[in-house]
């Protein structure tokens, strides 16, 4: 019988694509998405109204109009999921090979990764890595709502998304020594070829890949307001990213994504609209204080506290106007990843040149506005 199964499978057949001739397919933009605050709020009552589920996560995944299964998201390859845990509630643990961000939105509770422990509030980021067990405990008295983001749609789309509820703690099998190979990484062959610099590893390079310790980390609000511009003028910084040291190069929150808080202090004037700029990883806005205006592509979408919006689908011209109020914005994407896949491509005037940043190919030094206010 099985046999037979296998031989099935050996008769399916591949179809051949002429190709000649053919450019590649270019991007593909999906439209700007606004959800609004009210829907958001009320996606939260919903969740806190049913029963608690049987792994104790009451969760709800926002979904793109143009998102396909399988990899349902808000985003190519990103998913923005509300979580809600009502006071003393908590979730099963879990583990999954997705990596993930998480930005609360009201109450407050802990989250356990593995044996650390991050006492997380309003406004307060914080990142799960990849395969480490995690659970969530309301410890307040209000609803705890966090807005997970992750690259599960991505991993889905692979057909590897992975993820175990109530894991086994991880226990080493030796091994019989007779299964032990000679080399390790560190003795496995290593060999230069030629003189271009290209070079010829052994086996184990692939499967003992050296460990960069990646460990949850917390960024609360406290201490990230501190590092923002407060009032027009004070020669303090408008965006700062949170970074893990863990992504390197790749300058994330997590290997997926990066998360950056924006400050416009009030009393900043207003710039003038304009052409934007446009980049290859996709962005998304939770705005969590004041109003403004995004322009992506020819849409106008006026926007207020409480709102998140998919303000820069890839490759999609996009600007941002605030307020003389003042606004503050959270912004999630998935750069790293583009870094990591060396996909990431910047124009930062739409008349200037696109550059791939991070690359030979790129350029170095600051890539900004050519005038101030741009």
């Amino acid at each position: 019988m099985v046999s037979t199964v296998k031989q099935s499978e050996s008769n399916l057949n591949a179809r051949f694509l002429d190709l000649s001739g053919k450019d590649p397919n270019g991007p593909s933009h999906w439209a700007p998405v606004k959800i609004s605050r009210q829907s958001i709020e009320e996606a939260i009552a919903r969740l806190a109204d049913r029963p608690v589920p049987a792994n104790g996560r009451r969760a709800m995944s926002i979904v793109h109009p143009s998102s396909a299964a399988p990899g349902l998201g808000l985003a190519p390859g990103v998913d923005v999921v509300i979580n809600v845990l009502k006071p003393g509630e908590s979730t099963r643990p879990m583990r999954r090979n997705a990596n993930q961000a998480e930005i609360c939105i009201r109450g407050s509770g802990t989250i356990t990764v593995k044996d650390k422990k991050i006492e997380l509030s309003k406004w307060d980021v914080c990142n799960i890595p990849s395969m480490q067990t995690f659970t969530h405990r309301n410890t307040g008295d209000d609803l705890w709502v966090r807005l997970t983001y992750s690259n599960a749609p991505l991993l889905e789309k692979m057909g590897v998304n992975y993820f175990e509820v109530d894991p086994k703690p991880a226990v080493a099998v030796p091994r019989p020594a007779e299964t032990f190979s000679q080399y390790t990484r560190e003795t496995a062959p290593d060999l230069v070829i030629g003189e271009s610099g290209a070079r010829l590893r052994g086996y184990e390079f692939l499967t003992d890949i050296k460990v960069v310790e990646n460990v949850a980390l917390h960024w609360p609000w406290s201490e990230v307001s501190q590092g923002l511009a407060t009032q027009a003028g004070d020669q303090k910084r408008n965006i700062m990213l949170m970074y893990n040291p863990a992504t390197e190069r790749r300058n994330g929150t997590t290997h997926s994504f990066f998360v950056t808080a924006f400050s416009s202090p009030p009393g900043t004037p207003t710039r003038p609209v304009g052409r934007g700029h446009r980049h290859s990883s996709v962005a998304i806005n939770y705005h969590f204080s004041g109003r403004g205006k995004s322009i992506v592509g020819e849409e106008v979408i006026e926007w207020e506290a409480g709102d998140l919006l998919l303000s820069a689908p890839g490759w999609s011209e996009h600007a941002h106007y605030y307020s003389p109020e003042g606004a503050m914005v959270f912004t999630v994407q998935d750069h790293p990843a583009q870094i990591g896949m060396e996909s990431l491509i910047w124009q930062e005037r739409m008349d200037g040149p696109i550059l791939a940043l991070g690359s030979d190919a790129g350029q170095t030094g600051y890539i900004g506005p050519r005038e101030k206010g741009e």
